[in-house]
C-alpha cells in the first residue's frame, strides 16, 4: 500500500499540492492525470525522495525498490543488452562476486540467490523487452553511442523494465515510442506483477493499461478505479452532483440571509433572526466546480480544392542517397478528401514518405504527380527546434502578413489555440504543447489542400488532444496522420498504410489486427497482403465512410455557411443591442433609434430563420450518416 496524507508540495513560491491525501493498493496500475503544469512530475519526485513536501507524508512498504527511466539516456559504448542487464543491481553484483568467490559456503549462497531470482533467463528477458521497443538481435549488440537520443530514451526504459521494481514510475514513456512500442508497452504494463504509476496524456494506454486513475486537480488527489473512460464518467457524475449540490446550499443561505435583511431591526423578531445568522455560519459553501478552458486548434479551409487523385505514385522509390532508395515499388494515390494514417515501426521509412508526398524529396525512378497548384502543410515534432528562440508567437505570425495591422496578426494567433498572455512569450520559454500549437498554425497558415501531421500529440494533454480531433475532423482536406496516439487515429482517418519491408502498401485490417500482429511478435506485414474476410469487411467499411462523407460534403458546406451567417448576425444584434442600451440615444436622436429598433428585429427575424435552416440541414446530415 502507498500511502499519502496531507501532502503540501511547494516550487519556486507555488502551491502544488495542497493537504491532499490518497491511498494505492499494491498491484494497482494506476494512471496519473492532470493538466500540464499541474504537479505531475513532481509528486514523482516526492515519491522517489528526490524532493522533501512542505508538510504531509508519503508511506511506502519496506524496502520496496522504486525504478525511473533515467532522466539522461545512456550513451556510452556499451552494447544494449549489457546496458539492460547492468540494471538489475542485485544480479549484476553477485554475478561479479561469483568470479572471485573462494568460500564454499558463500559460492552456494550466491548460487542459490541466482536461481531465486532468475538470473540464468535475464538475458532471454532483456533480449525480449529490447525487441518489443523495436531493437532486433543485431541492434542490441550495438553500443549506445551509436543510437539518437530518441532510441537511447527507449533503452533507458527497457533498463527500468527489466530491473522490475516494487513500483514503477513512468513519466509520458510513449513520447519516444512509436505506434509499435506503445501497443507493446501497453500489454507489458497489464501483465507486470506489481505497483505501476504511469503519467500519461495517451488516453488507449491509460484505457488499456491501468486499472485505476488518480486525479491532480485544484491541488488535491483523488482515486478513482477504473480505466481512463470510466473514471471521466465518475468525474462527470460527481461535478454534477457537487453542482446540484451547490445550487441547493446558496438557495438556502439565500433564503436564510433574506430573512436576516428583512427582520434583523425588528424587536420581535430579533431572536429568531439571530438563530439564522449563527446557522448561516455553519452552514458553510459548496466549493464551485470549476472548468480549465481548452484552447481549440483550427485548420484554415482551403480556398480551392483540386479534383482527385491529388496526388498519384507510380512505381515510386525514394531515399536520400543515389542508388539506395529506402522506399520502393510505391503504387497509390491520394484522393482530395482521404484520410490516412501511417503504420509501421520507427526507422522504417514513415517519415521518409511524408517527406516524398510533401515534396521534399524527389522520386529516385518511378512517377510521383501532384494535383496543379497543390498546396500542402508539413508538421514534424523536430521542427520545433526551427521556432527562433527570442521570438514571441505573434513576431513568427507576423512575417507571414506582411502589412496586416497587429489586431489582424494577433487574432490569427489566438486562432492557433495560444492564450492572449503566451503571444507575446519568446518561443524559448513557451511550453513543448505551446511550442507544438504555434508550430501546427504556422504549418497549415496559408491554407493547405493536405496536411501531413508527423506525431503532432507529444507535449498535448488528454483535452487538447480531443481539440485536435475536432479540429481534423472539420478540415476539408485530405490528412496523412503519423502518430502513436491510437485513439487520434481512429477518431480522425478512414484508411491504413503500413510502411513496412522497404514498400508501402495499403493495410486492411484495423488498429486491433495491427495490435494483435504486434503482441504476437509478428512484425510482418502478411496481413498487408493477405487479409482475411472480416479484415476485408472493415476495409469496405472505411471506403464507404469516406465516400459517405464525399457525397455529404455539400450539405456539410451548407451547415457551415449557415453557422457562420449565425456568427455574423449575432455579432450585429449585439452591437445593436450595445447601442440601443444608451438612453442618450433617445433623447439625441429619436429617428436613428427607431430605425436601429427596426434593424435589430429585421436581424432576429433572419436570425430565427437561418437558425431553422441549420436545425433541418443538421438533421439531415446526422440522418444521413446513421444510415
Amino acid at each position: 500500500m502507498i500511502s499519502i496524507s496531507d501532502l503540501s508540495v511547494r516550487i519556486a513560491g507555488r502551491l502544488l499540492i495542497e493537504n491532499a491525501s490518497v491511498s494505492i493498493p499494491d498491484g494497482m496500475k494506476a494512471g496519473l492525470v492532470g493538466r500540464n503544469g499541474a504537479g505531475k512530475s513532481t509528486l514523482f519526485r516526492v515519491l522517489t525522495g528526490a524532493l522533501s513536501p512542505e508538510t504531509g507524508t508519503v508511506s511506502l512498504p519496506k524496502k520496496a525498490r522504486i525504478g525511473q527511466v533515467a532522466q539522461e539516456a545512456p550513451g556510452t559504448e556499451d552494447p544494449l543488452i549489457d546496458i539492460v542487464l547492468a540494471a538489475d543491481k542485485e544480479r549484476a553484483a553477485l554475478m561479479a562476486e561469483a568470479e572471485t568467490a573462494t568460500d564454499a559456503h558463500r559460492i552456494a549462497e550466491i548460487q542459490t540467490r541466482l536461481v531465486d531470482i532468475d538470473a540464468h533467463s535475464a538475458e532471454a528477458r532483456a533480449a525480449s523487452i529490447l525487441s518489443g521497443l523495436g531493437f532486433d538481435e543485431a541492434a542490441q549488440k550495438r553500443p549506445a553511442s551509436s543510437f539518437s537520443g530518441g532510441w537511447r530514451m527507449r533503452v533507458a526504459l527497457a533498463a527500468v523494465l527489466f530491473s522490475e521494481p516494487d513500483l514503477l514510475l513512468l513519466d509520458e514513456p510513449t513520447n519516444y515510442l512509436d505506434l509499435e512500442g506503445t501497443l507493446w508497452l501497453e500489454d507489458y504494463i497489464r501483465r507486470y506483477p506489481y505497483s505501476v504509476i504511469i503519467i500519461s496524456h495517451d488516453r488507449d494506454l491509460l484505457n488499456t493499461a491501468a486499472n485505476a486513475i488518480i486525479h491532480l486537480d485544484q491541488r488535491k488527489l483523488t482515486f478513482y478505479r477504473g480505466s481512463y473512460d470510466q473514471f471521466e464518467r465518475q468525474k462527470a457524475e460527481a461535478d454534477e452532483l457537487q453542482m446540484k449540490a451547490r445550487a441547493k446550499n446558496e438557495a438556502q443561505r439565500k433564503h436564510l440571509q433574506s430573512f436576516i435583511d428583512r427582520f434583523k431591526a425588528k424587536a420581535s423578531k430579533a431572536r429568531q433572526a439571530q438563530s439564522r445568522v449563527k446557522a448561516l455560519e455553519k452552514m458553510g459553501t459548496v466549493a464551485a466546480v470549476i472548468e480549465d478552458h481548452v484552447q481549440g486548434f483550427s485548420f484554415p479551409e482551403p480556398e480551392k480544392q483540386p479534383a482527385s487523385p491529388i496526388i498519384a505514385i507510380e512505381d515510386g522509390a525514394v531515399g536520400y542517397t543515389p542508388g539506395q532508395p529506402i522506399l520502393s515499388d510505391i503504387n497509390l494515390r491520394i484522393d482530395n478528401d482521404d484520410r490516412i494514417a501511417l503504420l509501421g515501426a520507427n526507422g522504417n521509412g514513415k517519415s521518409t514518405f511524408a517527406k516524398f508526398i510533401s515534396g521534399r524529396l524527389k522520386p529516385e525512378s518511378g512517377t510521383l504527380k501532384l494535383a496543379p497548384h497543390l498546396s500542402t502543410g508539413f508538421f514534424a515534432q523536430h521542427q520545433i527546434d526551427d521556432l527562433v528562440p527570442d521570438e514571441s508567437a505573434v513576431a513568427h505570425v507576423r512575417k507571414l502578413m506582411p502589412g496586416a495591422t497587429e489586431p489582424k496578426v494577433r487574432a490569427r494567433v489566438a486562432q492557433m489555440g495560444l492564450a492572449t498572455e503566451k503571444m507575446d512569450t519568446p518561443a524559448r520559454d513557451l511550453s513543448g504543447g505551446e511550442k507544438a500549437r504555434l508550430l501546427m498554425g504556422l504549418a497549415a497558415f496559408h491554407a493547405p489542400n493536405l496536411l501531413i501531421l508527423d506525431e503532432p500529440t507529444n507535449h498535448l494533454d488528454i483535452d487538447s488532444r480531443n481539440a485536435l480531433v475536432r479540429a481534423l475532423n472539420d478540415y476539408p482536406g485530405a490528412v496523412i496522420l503519423i502518430s502513436h496516439d491510437r485513439h487520434l487515429i481512429e477518431a480522425t482517418v478512414d484508411r491504413l498504410w503500413l510502411v513496412h519491408d522497404g514498400t508501402v502498401k495499403a493495410y486492411d485490417g484495423d488498429l486491433e489486427d495491427y495490435r494483435d500482429l504486434i503482441i504476437s511478435g509478428g512484425r510482418k506485414a502478411q496481413k498487408a497482403e493477405t487479409p482475411n474476410a472480416e479484415a476485408r469487411s472493415k476495409s469496405v467499411q472505411r471506403k464507404s465512410a469516406a465516400e459517405r462523407r464525399a457525397a455529404l460534403a455539400p450539405l456539410k458546406k451548407k451547415i457551415d455557411t449557415a453557422e457562420k451567417k449565425t456568427a455574423k448576425i449575432e455579432q450585429i444584434i449585439a452591437r445593436l443591442d450595445a447601442d440601443l442600451a444608451d438612453p442618450k440615444l433617445y433623447e439625441k436622436a429619436p429617428e436613428k433609434a427607431k430605425v436601429m429598433i427596426q434593424a435589430r428585429a429585421n436581424a432576429a427575424a433572419e436570425l430565427a430563420k437561418i437558425e431553422e435552416e441549420w436545425l433541418s440541414l443538421s438533421a439531415q446530415y446526422e440522418e444521413a450518416m446513421a444510415d
